[in-house]
């Protein structure tokens, strides 16, 4: 069997119910078809050897859950910095958006070197903190210490930083409620 007829007969048989798996993660049609494309695409991208369908569908479901939890943790991270990169109000002074970068840039400034970079890699390179920690070749609790310390650097001279956005643990603690 080969890995046309493994994904075939896999969303034939299990096709209903992959996308009911991410209706679940996402709460919505349209995001759980795209999930599960997503996944199927790069499940058989990456084990082109696999040629049994249960077997592949366990790794499309473990690819669907880690895309949805990244792609929740992007969304996250971008809510909490995005206020970092532009001013909510609109207007029509290009000096406004000068002036606020200006504040970014100075507030990065303030950071030591290793904390800037951090901060950078993660939240302006929206690399994953494994990522960082190779590249600057340091651990990954490094990593996650010079982060923190670099956000509440960065609250210091631009303001807090998404006061009103909920903890992950917040929020697992509410849907394991319902």
């Amino acid at each position: 069997m080969d890995w046309q007829d493994v994904l075939e007969q896999l969303v034939r048989e299990r096709g209903p119910a992959l996308l009911r798996y991410g209706y679940l993660l996402t709460g919505d049609a349209a995001d759980a078809q795209e999930l599960v494309q997503d996944a199927l695409v790069s499940v058989l991208a990456r084990k082109a050897t696999l040629r049994v369908p249960a077997a592949v569908e366990g790794y499309v479901r473990q690819t669907m859950l880690s895309s949805y939890i990244d792609g929740y943790r992007r969304r996250r991270r971008w809510l909490s910095v995005r206020h970092l990169l532009a001013s909510p109000e609109v207007t029509d002074d290009p000096r406004h958006g000068v002036d606020a970068r200006r504040d970014v840039v100075a507030a990065l400034a303030g950071l030591s070197p290793r904390v800037r970079a951090c901060v950078v890699l993660r939240y302006f390179e929206d690399l994953p903190v494994a990522e960082i920690a190779d590249r600057l070749q340091i651990s990954d609790g490094a990593v996650k210490r010079y982060l923190s310390d670099g956000v509440h650097g960065l609250e210091r001279v631009l303001g807090p930083v998404a006061p009103d956005a909920p903890s992950e643990s917040h929020l697992i603690a509410t849907r394991s409620t319902r």
